[in-house]
C-alpha cells in the first residue's frame, strides 16, 4: 500500500456567533477584542506593593486592572498608581461617592461604581456625569446579587436576572438624562445560570459594553469551572466585551484562566496548547508524567504551538498529525510529528528533549526567538 501524505488538516469552522455590537472605550467594547482583567489584593494605599502586583498581572497577560478604594488613603494613592501602572487602572468604589470624584481627578482609566451600596448615589449622578464627561472617564455600573438595591429585592423577592437587569438599566437611565453614555455594565451573580440569563436579558435591551463575571465563583477549581461554563455560553453567543474570573486564588491565576477561556473560544490568539490523552489500558507510556514534563519544559514558550502528547497507537498518530508538533508513544519509543509529517522516531527517554528541540526549530522558522522566555532551556538534560 503506498504511503499517503495526509499533511495538516484544515480546522473546522468555528460555531461562535457574530460579536454583539457595542459602543465602548478604554479597550472595551466596539471593535476591541474581548479583554481579560483582574483586581489587586494589596491595600491600594501601599503604592509600592500595588504597583508590584500590577506589574505581575501585566506580565501574566492582564489588560485592565481594578483597585479597591475603601479609604481616603487609598484615594490619595490613585494618581501615582494610575500614572505608573503599565495597564489601565480602574478604581473600584463602594459606599462613599466622594471617592468617585477622587478617582476621576486622579486620572484613572475608568471608575466602577456599585449603586446598591453607595448611599444617595442616585442624588449624585448629575455631578458624577459632569465630572466623568469632562475628564473623558468611563463609568462601569456594577450590579451584584449580594448588594442589590433593597427596593428591587422587595419587588422580586431575590436577585433574579430581571432584578439585576432592572437595577443596571435604571442607573443607566439616570446617567442618560445628563447625556452621559460612556458606560459599561456588569450584572454579576454567584450562580452561573442566573448570571447567564441576566446577561442575555441585558444584551437584548442595550448596546453598552458588558463586563462578564461570576461573582464569588469560589476556590480555583470550582471557580474555574463555573466561570468557564458561564463565559463560554455567553461569548459563544457574541455576548461579552471584557471578563474577570473571580477566584479565591492569586489574581495572576484569574488571568491565566481568563486567557485560556478566550483562547479556547478562538477569541484570542492561541499560545502554547498541550493536547494530551487521558490515558487508558492501551497506553504504553506514563502519559500523565510525559504530559507534565512537556508542559513544564515548554512553559512560557513564545511561539503559538499546539503540541500533542499521545500514549498509544489508536488515536495517537492522528492527534499528533493534527498538531504543530506531537508524539505518538508506544513500545518504548515515540514517533515525532511536525506539521503532519513523521520526522523521526526516538527512544522514550529522548521524547521530551526532542520535542523541545523541534519546538525551538519551529519557532525560529516562524521568526520568533525561542529563547524569548527564561523558562525555555536551550537543551533538555
Amino acid at each position: 500500500m503506498p504511503n499517503v501524505e495526509l499533511g495538516m488538516p484544515q480546522p473546522p469552522p468555528r460555531p461562535l456567533a457574530k460579536r454583539r455590537a457595542s459602543v465602548g472605550s478604554v479597550g472595551v467594547g466596539g471593535d476591541h477584542p474581548v479583554s481579560v482583567q483582574s483586581m489587586t489584593t494589596t491595600r491600594t494605599s501601599d503604592v509600592n506593593a500595588t504597583l508590584q502586583q500590577i506589574a505581575e498581572l501585566t506580565a501574566s497577560g492582564c489588560q485592565l486592572v481594578r483597585v479597591a478604594v475603601p479609604t481616603q488613603d487609598d484615594a490619595d494613592a490613585l494618581a501615582t498608581i494610575a500614572e505608573k501602572a503599565q495597564i489601565p487602572v480602574i478604581a473600584d468604589i463602594h459606599f462613599q461617592p466622594k471617592y468617585v470624584f477622587a478617582a476621576i481627578d486622579a486620572g484613572c482609566a475608568a471608575v466602577r461604581v456599585n449603586p446598591g451600596n453607595i448611599k444617595q448615589f442616585d442624588d449624585r449622578v448629575k455631578e458624577i456625569a459632569a465630572a466623568a464627561s469632562a475628564a473623558g472617564t468611563p463609568i462601569r455600573i456594577g450590579v451584584n446579587a449580594g448588594s442589590l438595591d433593597a427596593r428591587l429585592l422587595a419587588k422580586y423577592g431575590k436577585a433574579t436576572p430581571e432584578a439585576l437587569v432592572e437595577s443596571a438599566l435604571w442607573e443607566c437611565s439616570l446617567f442618560e438624562e445628563y447625556d452621559f453614555r460612556d458606560i459599561k455594565i456588569s450584572v454579576k451573580h454567584n450562580d452561573p445560570v442566573v448570571m447567564v440569563n441576566a446577561y442575555r436579558l441585558l444584551a437584548e435591551q442595550c448596546d453598552y459594553p458588558l463586563h462578564l463575571g461570576v461573582t464569588e465563583a469560589g476556590p480555583a477549581f470550582q471557580g474555574t469551572i463555573k466561570s468557564a461554563v458561564a463565559f463560554g455560553a455567553l461569548l459563544s453567543e457574541g455576548i461579552g466585551d471584557t471578563i474577570r474570573v473571580s477566584l479565591s486564588a492569586p489574581p495572576t491565576e484569574e488571568v491565566k484562566v481568563g486567557l485560556q477561556i478566550l483562547e479556547s473560544l478562538d477569541l484570542r490568539q492561541r499560545g502554547l496548547e498541550i493536547v494530551s490523552c487521558p490515558s487508558c489500558g492501551r497506553a504504553q507510556v506514563d502519559v500523565y508524567k510525559l504530559a507534565d514534563e512537556v508542559n513544564a519544559a515548554l512553559s512560557g514558550f513564545p511561539a503559538p504551538l499546539r503540541v500533542a502528547v499521545m500514549g498509544c497507537v489508536v488515536n495517537g498518530p492522528g492527534e499528533a498529525r493534527e498538531a504543530d508538533l506531537g508524539v505518538a508513544s508506544g513500545n518504548g519509543k515515540g514517533q515525532i510529528f511536525v506539521r503532519g509529517k513523521v520526522v523521526k522516531t526516538v527512544p522514550e527517554s529522548k521524547i521530551v528533549e526532542t520535542l523541545i528541540e523541534e519546538a525551538m526549530r519551529i519557532a525560529e522558522e516562524m521568526g520568533i526567538d525561542p529563547l524569548g522566555s527564561d523558562d525555555i532551556p536551550s537543551k533538555a538534560t
